[in-house]
């Protein structure tokens, strides 16, 4: 098993942008709460949702995303389920989501990212008090973050087996909990 520090070593090693950082603590704080309530390994699906973009920067496009990020962790004897579930993530790797960790972290990363987007709109930056109606107005509005693939969020609430807005609610409560590194601490308004 790979430890989160040697998680988080890899991730700083090949990602030096401070969003993509945060994102990868956004997924891993949502695949975290997931794993407590699907029953699954905490730790391990927090390093899922930590290293599943971890060669973004180094590899943006399909299909080396995330490719030869799992040939990267392979060398470095990453256990072969956490490569699974990261090259799931991906709907062109060939990877089929079978288990609740190839589901959950499909599910959590778009919609992490686009939470995260609404939140940083709101007065103060802050994620406590936003409403999952306020997250499907804005999932609508085709112009706000415009790179999140709405059709990936729908279809990873449903292929979780989770209705979109309990889905919402529950990465909105995640992300709150690790807010102040997210740069979404502000208080409610």
């Amino acid at each position: 098993m790979i430890g989160r520090a040697a998680a988080w070593g890899i991730l700083t090693e090949f990602t030096r942008s401070e969003g993509l950082r945060k994102h990868a603590l956004a997924v891993e704080a949502a695949m975290r709460a997931y794993a407590a309530r699907l029953g699954g390994d905490p730790d391990t699906w927090g390093i899922v949702g930590m290293l599943h973009d971890f060669d973004y920067e180094v590899h943006p496009a399909a299909p080396q995303h995330p490719m030869k990020g799992a040939e990267i962790l392979r060398a470095r004897e990453v256990p072969e389920p956490i490569i699974y579930a990261i090259l799931s993530h991906a709907d062109y790797s060939g990877c089929p989501r079978v288990s609740f960790l190839d589901r959950a972290i499909y599910a959590c990363d778009e919609l992490s990212g686009f939470v995260t987007a609404c939140a940083l709109v709101r007065p103060g930056k802050a994620i406590a008090g936003l409403e999952p109606a306020s997250v499907k107005k804005k999932l609508r509005d085709r112009g706000f973050a415009r790179t999140v693939n709405r059709d990936d969020v729908y279809r990873g609430a449903e292929e979780l087996g989770v209705d979109l807005d309990e889905h919402i609610a529950f990465v909105i409560k995640a992300l709150e909990g690790i807010a102040p590194q997210l740069g979404l601490g502000g208080a409610s308004p």
